[in-house]
């Protein structure tokens, strides 16, 4: 589990739909605070349209003591956007895995919006 999450993390950096939905089953979804439930092609599609690059520094990634298929992905998205506005934020993503297969089924990402809302609202395309 734990490498499936850096791979995500690392093509969600990169800005790569293919790669990361790779890693997913094939009905994969993320859900985000501002972008709602969409599935991981188009969420990571939408995030890259958005952006001009962005770093992601895992600080860790927890896998559930209670035997559920889950981990937790946390680390600060430090995020330029295309019109060169930046924000930096810590994220906790909760990766749901599918028992068959090992995939990942979904992502849940938790983090406070109050620091980025002004920043990032209005600037998908």
């Amino acid at each position: 589990m734990q490498q499936a999450v850096h791979k995500y993390l690392a093509a969600l950096e990169a800005g790569d739909p293919e790669r990361a939905a790779a890693l997913f089953v094939p009905e994969g979804w993320v859900q985000s605070p501002f972008l709602g439930r969409l599935p991981v092609r188009a969420y990571v599609a939408k995030v890259a349209g958005a952006s001009r690059g962005s770093k992601l520094t895992v600080h860790d990634v927890l896998v559930s003591a209670e035997g559920h298929l889950r981990a937790v992905a946390y680390y600060l998205y430090d995020w330029t956007l295309k019109d060169g506005s930046h924000v930096a934020f810590d994220c906790a993503d909760v990766f749901n895995f599918d028992r068959e297969t090992g995939k990942i089924e979904s992502i849940v990402l938790v983090y406070d919006t109050q620091p980025v809302r002004g920043v990032v609202e209005h600037k998908y395309p």
